[in-house]
């Protein structure tokens, strides 16, 4: 099944500016933070801050803001003690939207996720009342030109890895996992020598809505925007068919 790959939009919006791009830092910070914090400092040793160093060496963060950020996270009391949140809501025309939070605090961030809703004519809603609209999933994008495999053979490869699904796309393939499941199929991967562009547990849209009116484009767009600039937000899941 094909057709549902976002990466070229996930690359493009990543890349769009310089405030992208300096978010990351303060993104991956804090995850080494809460590595850190459940597993200890070591990557040989702790597979979540294996995986978060991998990501951030695919963002281009440099080895010694990596280093940094793992020597402070471990320090006696220095450190500061992150929790995760999550909201969910509605834009323009019932346009879901999840935010996946991590922060130092809840009230602020509740405060400024509800504003950025309200700015987009949009409202916050109850636990649950989107989330049935996304299927959680380890996604892990392969870049073809990464690869040297034959697509049939990377496709038995990763299914024997513990994969569920396989994708093809024009420049890329797309893995799919239980998220429970995630970091063993990373583990697998890695031992079968597959390298890979991107790897997280993310919320994929079990169907995608467009919108077709400029003011109702507009005002999801700020929403997006505003959410993309807050530091304690780590995700942000919608089910919006953006234009080409």
């Amino acid at each position: 099944m094909s057709g549902h790959s976002k990466f070229a939009n996930i690359k493009h919006k990543k890349e769009k500016n310089d405030a992208a791009k300096g978010k990351i830092f303060t993104i991956i910070g804090r995850e080494i933070a809460v590595a850190v914090k459940e597993g200890g400092p070591d990557p040989a040793n702790n597979f979540k801050l294996a995986t978060v160093i991998a990501k951030a060496k695919a963002n281009n963060v440099p080895n010694d803001t990596i280093e940094r950020g793992i020597k402070k996270a471990a320090g006696e009391g220095n450190s500061v003690n992150y929790e995760y949140c999550s909201y969910e809501g509605y834009g323009p025309n019932g346009i879901a939207i999840i935010v996946d939070c991590l922060t130092d605090n809840k009230n602020r961030t509740a405060a400024n996720v509800r504003s950025a809703f309200t700015k987009g004519n949009g409202s916050i809603g109850t636990p649950g009342c989107v989330s049935f609209m996304f299927d959680k999933k380890g996604q892990i994008y392969i870049e073809k030109e990464d690869c040297p495999m034959e697509a049939d053979t990377l496709m038995m490869s990763v299914l024997d890895c513990g994969a569920e699904d396989f994708n093809e796309e024009e420049d890329c393939y797309e893995v799919l996992t239980d998220p429970n499941e995630f970091d063993n199929v990373l583990k697998e991967m890695e031992k079968a020598g597959i390298a890979f562009a991107s790897a997280e547990v993310t919320m994929i849209p079990q169907n995608y809505v467009s919108l077709t009116e400029e003011t109702a484009v507009k005002n999801l767009q700020r929403t997006l925007d505003l959410l993309e600039e807050d530091d304690d937000v780590q995700n942000v899941y919608t089910n919006w068919e953006e234009e080409e």
